[in-house]
């Protein structure tokens, strides 16, 4: 902990140095609570309403999601456009990312397994799709954003009023390069791994990279997962390539190794090629993509004609699990809990938001992925489904990322109905 406080220091250090620059260019909200300082003299953040119409209704929609026996589904909070969570260390509260412009701070202040109080984190910035919360070890709270990366000390105490100390761990426009910046694949997600680096998932922007980036993304780490320091930014490196879209990430707490989930490439039909779900046990290795999607060969596909003369990569990873076609699967965590069925002790949770063009729809739900003694995977099931209606073949709701409680319930975001939900299972 003194090592990061020594950090944060040098961080504000330097940020009150060039405080003169800063004056130059005109208010800016970050530069001030970069110095500690008041940015807004506003200390009230709105809350969102926790009971109502709505709230009701949501309720009622989770009378049709289907789980295994004993177990029970109950909103936990509404929080518009829930998107990845971050459990806090010591406190009945976790942060929510979005794809907008907000993270979320969501609070159990009587400890009863329902949130009393969500709010907006740190109002006082201008966030771009802070999709990734995570955490450091010693309780920094790390934010990703489209294209920066932020760092936040002690959020989960300080984060009642609208400025908070905040570390500029990558500055806006250089977590990649700005030519590179898309509405499409631009939702970032973070871990923090066992040798303390962060983890931060680049989806490249295209369905299929053209030929002419291929290269170029590969030594970016666009399509791809890069690892640096969570407090400076410093020696950044690119850690795995060959995927398409990683909207989740978690380390494997038994043996370190760092398990992801890859979206597939659209347009070639229904059944093909098969969602991802990855394990890299060391730096450098490739997935495959653009010529792989899991065992489908893209390269020379109607998706990706001019990639027709690529060679294959050599020694190409291929996935743990191969899910249906285009049902989107996100967020992911190991259970690390004990409330559960032994049988779900160690392994995996993988939520699938559900596919956007293949007729009729497929996904919203939640897999379960159970390991072999070796640590690679055995099976994937079902274990929760109800959120696309079968008969209308609408969506009631679309599963993000699952999240541990301390209590070994599971939390699960969705960004469609703007929700959180709680798993519990027994009494």
């Amino acid at each position: 902990m003194t090592l990061k406080l020594t950090q944060l220091s040098a961080a504000l250090l330097a940020a009150t140095l060039a405080t003169g620059a800063y004056a130059q260019a005109g208010k800016d909200n970050l530069n001030t609570m970069k110095q500690m300082k008041v940015a807004t003299t506003d200390l009230n953040i709105p809350v969102v309403p926790q009971t109502g119409r709505n709230a009701d209704a949501i309720r009622n929609n989770l009378k049709k999601i289907k789980m295994p026996d004993g177990f029970k589904i109950e909103l936990f909070a509404v929080v518009p456009d829930a998107r990845h969570m971050a459990i806090a260390p010591s406190t009945n509260m976790l942060f929510v990312g979005t794809r907008k412009t907000t993270v979320w701070a969501v609070t159990d202040r009587n400890s009863d397994g329902i949130a009393d109080e969500v709010k907006s984190f740190a109002p006082s910035l201008n966030f771009k799709v802070p999709n990734g919360v995570c955490w450091t070890k010693d309780g920094f709270l790390v934010v990703a954003e489209h294209n920066r990366v932020l760092n936040f000390p002690a959020a989960e105490f300080f984060y009642e009023g609208p400025d908070v100390a905040v570390i500029e761990v990558v500055p806006q426009g250089k977590l990649i390069p700005t030519e590179h910046e898309s509405y499409n694949h631009g939702a970032r997600t973070c871990r923090i791994g066992p040798d303390n680096k962060l983890y931060v998932t680049l989806g490249q922007p295209f369905n299929v990279q053209p030929a002419d980036k291929v290269d170029e993304f590969n030594r970016l780490g666009i399509g791809g997962i890069v690892r640096m320091d969570p407090f400076d930014g410093s020696g950044r490196e690119v850690y795995s390539i060959g995927m398409r879209n990683s909207v989740g990430q978690d380390f494997n707490p038994k043996d370190g190794t760092l398990w992801w989930t890859d979206n597939q490439t659209d347009g070639l039909g229904n059944e093909i090629p098969p969602g991802e779900l990855n394990r890299s046990t060391k730096k450098g290795e490739h997935f495959g993509y653009p010529y792989w999607n899991g065992k489908y060969k893209v390269a020379g596909s109607p998706a990706a004609p001019d990639l027709k003369d690529m060679k294959e990569p050599a020694n190409a990873v291929f996935p743990q699990i191969e899910f249906p076609a285009h049902q989107a699967q996100l967020g992911m965590t190991f259970y690390t809990g004990k409330q559960f069925p032994a049988k779900y002790r160690g392994g995996i949770f993988v939520a699938s938001h559900g596919s956007w063009n293949r007729s009729p729809a497929s996904g919203a739900l939640i897999n379960f992925v159970s390991l072999k003694a070796d640590g690679t995977a055995d099976k994937s099931e079902v274990f929760a489904e109800g959120w696309l209606s079968p008969e209308t073949g609408t969506y009631i709701g679309r599963p993000v990322d699952v999240a541990v409680m301390k209590d070994g319930s599971m939390l699960i975001s969705d960004d469609y109905a703007g929700a959180i939900y709680r798993v519990t299972y027994g009494n």
